[in-house]
């Protein structure tokens, strides 16, 4: 598993899990990141907010809760 500021431009992968405080993983979940659901990221570049494709919408997530996302990255070439 990775975590989600971890994964490259251009990358996709399944979300695992969502951690963190009650708070932080009810906000997440209610925008869609969800786990078994897939992300690409579109940009993600030092001390910058990280750019992912979920459920046809772009979405801008803080550095530091992309570290509470776990994720299973997907294999060059496949669809996720």
């Amino acid at each position: 598993m990775k975590k989600l500021s971890e994964l490259k431009k251009d990358s996709s992968g399944v979300i695992f899990a969502v951690n963190g405080e009650l708070r932080f993983v009810s906000r997440i979940t209610s925008i869609g990141l969800t786990p078994g659901c897939s992300v690409t990221v579109i940009k993600n570049e030092k001390h910058r907010p990280l750019l992912v494709y979920s459920r046809d919408t772009m979405i801008a997530l803080n550095r530091s809760e992309c570290e509470w996302i776990e994720v299973e990255e997907a294999e060059k070439g496949v669809a996720v």
